[in-house]
C-alpha cells in the first residue's frame, strides 16, 4: 500500500512538472509564465520528495530539509524576479 501511495505521489509530481510547461507556450506575459512554471515546479518537486519520503523513511531528516529548502528557495526567487521586473522611476 505504501508503494502505491509513493508512486502516486511521484506520478503526480511528474504531472505537475509537465503541467507547468504548458503556459510557456501561450501568449501571456513573461511574469505569468514564470509564476505558473515556478508554482507547478514547486508543487511537483514537493510531491516527488513526499513520494521518496514514503519509499525511504530512514532518510527523513534529509528529505524534510529538501522540502523546507524548496519552499523557501522558490518563494524568495519569486520575490526577486518580481522586484527585478518592476519598473523603476
Amino acid at each position: 500500500m505504501v508503494n502505491i501511495l509513493s508512486y502516486t505521489c511521484i506520478g503526480i509530481g511528474i504531472v505537475f512538472w509537465f503541467w507547468g510547461t504548458f503556459p510557456l507556450l501561450g501568449d501571456r506575459s513573461v511574469l505569468f509564465k514564470l509564476h505558473s512554471l515556478s508554482v507547478a515546479d514547486t508543487l511537483g518537486s514537493m510531491s516527488i520528495v513526499v513520494g521518496l519520503l514514503l519509499q525511504i523513511p530512514s532518510e527523513w531528516p534529509l528529505l524534510i530539509l529538501a522540502l523546507i529548502s524548496l519552499t523557501i528557495w522558490n518563494t524568495v526567487l519569486g520575490y526577486v524576479l518580481a522586484y527585478c521586473s518592476s519598473s523603476k522611476n
